[in-house]
């Protein structure tokens, strides 16, 4: 079962403001790989995130926070980002502040923003 991976607006924007292109390309190949079996990657999240995964991309320095919605047979990313522990730009740092204004209606529309609609 192949699953609709879509990204909120915010997880566009944090992986529109990464500077390095190269890396920036290189986080499609883990999105697009959310597709299949999104349940089987990555790890379990805790505390606030406990309904969200995670998993680790372009050489283990980013971060993408997902949800698998399977009544739905859609994944939402949450965030994308690079783990900097202690620091505020932290992706888990950011995940917790968005997971508190996250509405999925948002994302159940047919408008929704999809991976495919990628430049």
């Amino acid at each position: 079962m192949s699953y609709r991976v879509v990204l909120t607006a915010e997880a566009k924007l944090l992986l529109e403001a990464i500077r390095d292109r190269r890396e920036q390309k290189l986080l499609f190949s883990p999105l697009e790989q959310l597709q299949e079996n999104p349940e089987q990657q990555g790890k379990c999240l805790r505390g606030d995130l406990s309904e969200y995964r995670s998993i680790r991309a372009v050489g283990q320095r980013y971060r993408i926070i997902y949800r698998v919605e399977n009544a739905e047979v859609l994944v939402i990313v949450l965030a994308i980002g690079r783990r900097q522990e202690g620091d505020r730009q932290d992706v888990y740092q950011i995940a917790q502040k968005l997971v508190s204004t996250f509405q999925l209606e948002e994302y159940l529309e047919e408008e929704s923003p999809d991976l495919d609609d990628r430049d």
